[in-house]
C-alpha cells in the first residue's frame, strides 16, 4: 500500500518553512493527517513540532564545529551522513499510514537540487524502496524575483535543474504572492507563470547602450546591477531560450494567508501523488496584483 508525501524545497528565503506551517495548518482545518519532517539541519523554529527531525541525528552547527567545515560543505556533509544511517528516516516511516500527508522541509541550500547527487538517492530510497511513498516536488521561488527578470529565469534556471535531477512530479510555485501586489499588471504576470522567454527582450529596466555598461564598470559605487546590462543579455536571453526550449516550467501562485491559495496548491500536490485519483486539481484564484 502506497504512501504519499511532498518534498518542499527551494533557495534560502523562498518561504518553505512558512509554506510547509500554512499548508500543516490547512490540512488540520480540514482534519486531514500529517507527519512533518525537518530534513533542514540548521533550522531553529517551528510553528509546529516536527514529528521527525534531522537535528535530532546530526546537526549543522555542531558538523560546522568539529569537522571545520562552512555551511555549505557541512549541509552536504548531514546529508551524506543521513544517507548513511537511513533507517533513522525510514524506521519512523514505517509507521505512517497511508491517509497521511508526509510533509518534508527540506534546506535552502541550492546546490541540493542542482548538480550534487544525494537527494536522487534519497528520492529513489523514499519512492522506489520498501516505503513506496508516492512523492511530489514543491518548489519554491519568491515572487518577488519577477522584479529583476534576469533573476527570476536565474531562479527558474534552478528550479529546471531540480526537474531534471530528480525525476520526480514536480510543481513549481511563485510564493509571497502578497508582496508583489501593486507591482505586477495581472497581464504581466501570466508571462511569468507561464515561462515567456520574451520577456527578457522586453525588461524595461535593461540598459542598451556600451556607455552606460561601461559606466557601471568604472564606477564601483554603483548600486545598479551589471546583470541588467547589455553586458549579459546574450548570457540572460541564451537562458532564457533554454528554459523555452526544454518547456517544463510553469507556476503555480501561492499567498500563504490565503486559504484558497493554500487549497488549490494542495489540490496539485494530491493529483501529483494520486491521493484521489478520481479528484481533478483546482485552479489557483487569480489574484489581482495591480492596485
Amino acid at each position: 500500500m502506497s504512501k504519499f508525501g511532498t518534498l518542499v524545497m527551494g533557495p534560502a528565503g523562498a518561504g518553505k518553512s512558512t509554506f510547509c506551517t500554512g499548508l500543516i495548518q490547512h490540512l488540520q482545518n480540514n482534519k486531514r493527517p500529517c507527519f512533518y519532517v525537518n530534513l533542514d539541519p540548521a533550522a531553529e523554529d517551528f510553528a509546529f513540532e516536527p514529528d521527525l527531525d534531522i537535528k535530532d541525528l546530526i546537526s549543522l552547527e555542531d558538523v560546522m564545529e568539529e569537522m571545520s567545515l562552512g555551511p555549505n560543505g557541512g549541509l552536504i556533509y548531514c546529508f551524506e551522513f543521513l544517507m548513511e544511517n537511513l533507517d533513522f528516516l525510514t524506521d519512523p516511516l514505517e509507521e505512517v499510514t497511508d491517509d497521511y500527508l508526509i510533509v518534508f522541509d527540506m534546506p535552502g541550500q541550492i546546490e541540493l537540487y542542482t548538480h550534487v547527487p544525494i537527494l536522487p538517492g534519497l528520492v529513489k530510497t523514499l519512492m522506489h524502496g520498501s516505503l513506496n511513498i508516492r512523492m511530489c516536488a514543491a518548489y519554491l521561488l519568491e515572487a518577488t524575483f519577477v522584479v529583476d527578470r534576469p533573476k527570476f529565469f536565474s531562479g527558474t534556471l534552478s528550479a529546471m535543474s531540480a526537474m531534471l535531477m530528480l525525476e520526480m512530479p514536480h510543481i513549481n510555485i511563485l510564493s509571497k504572492m502578497d508582496l508583489v501586489k501593486g507591482q505586477v499588471a495581472k497581464r504581466e504576470l501570466k508571462r511569468f507563470v507561464q515561462v515567456d522567454a520574451d520577456l527578457i527582450e522586453d525588461d524595461p529596466s535593461r540598459r542598451t547602450t556600451d556607455e552606460e555598461d561601461n559606466r557601471k564598470y568604472r564606477d564601483p559605487a554603483t548600486t545598479e546591477s551589471l546583470m541588467s546590462g547589455s553586458a549579459f543579455h546574450k548570457l540572460n536571453k541564451a537562458v532564457a531560450q533554454l528554459i523555452d526550449d526544454f518547456s517544463m516550467v510553469s507556476y503555480l501562485k501561492l499567498d500563504v494567508q490565503d486559504e484558497d491559495s493554500l487549497n488549490a496548491i494542495l489540490s496539485y500536490i494530491d493529483d501529483a501523488i494520486q491521493f484521489h485519483e478520481a479528484q481533478e486539481p483546482k485552479e489557483p484564484k487569480e489574484m489581482n496584483t495591480e492596485e
